[in-house]
């Protein structure tokens, strides 16, 4: 199962104007969140909840912005 970042993606520019930007505010390198962004490493509780702090997202915005199927293609 993969799921689709588009939205948060375009959430982190919003407000961060980068993802290397975003990256340093959460303590991760470039790296680490591009592995979470293509789905090769998971998203952890905490790191939820610091993300959605600094994206100004409330609970209800979880399954919207990090939840979200991405459409297989057959």
């Amino acid at each position: 199962m993969s799921f689709n970042y588009s939205k948060l993606k375009g959430r982190i520019i919003e407000i961060f104007g980068t993802q290397s930007n975003f990256a340093a505010e959460m303590g991760w390198s470039e790296r680490t969140l591009s592995l979470k962004l293509k789905g090769k490493r998971s998203w952890k509780q905490t790191d939820i909840c610091k993300a959605l702090q600094l994206l100004r997202l409330t609970e209800q915005d979880i399954p919207d912005y990090f939840f979200t199927l991405k459409v297989q293609k057959i």
